[in-house]
């Protein structure tokens, strides 16, 4: 009975993240959320942060020269990319992005994706085990 409960414990308390990681031996930065707040307002204009983090969800830390992105589009036009360090097992970073819009725009009229962007140094191993989780959507 008591290896129920403790295994009952154990599978509940697991998150996606961390179940992910057990078959994921290398590195595996992924895009884990996405949010935005209004900060200010202006002249007719909204001023948003939207705040990506990513998190190594892999068994691993990348290497010290891996070179990697979040890109930042809207509707499909991309407006920027932010540089993201390598990571190691377990660590997340966050990136913020300043968007403006208009003060009448509708909600949850604007739709953004945030696309991870590998810059792998050449001679290495892979530094991310799967781009399924590189992508996040995201509507302000």
């Amino acid at each position: 009975m008591l290896r129920f409960v403790f295994l009952a414990i154990f599978v509940l308390g697991a998150t996606p993240a961390a179940a992910f990681a057990a078959n994921c031996a290398g590195a595996d930065p992924a895009i884990v959320s996405a949010t935005s707040r209004l900060v200010g307002s202006d002249a007719g204009s909204n001023h948003y942060r939207l705040s990506i983090t990513v998190t190594n969800v892999g068994g691993q830390g990348q290497a010290s020269n891996v070179l990697q992105f979040v890109d930042i589009f809207e509707h499909g036009t991309k407006l920027d990319a932010k540089g993201i360090p390598p990571l190691k097992a377990g660590q997340n970073y966050t990136i913020t992005y300043m968007y403006n819009r208009a003060t009448d725009a509708g909600d949850r009229t604007a739709s953004f994706r945030f696309q991870l962007d590998m810059r792998q140094p050449t001679g290495t191993s892979s530094q991310n085990c799967s781009a399924a989780n590189d992508r996040y959507r995201l509507t302000v």
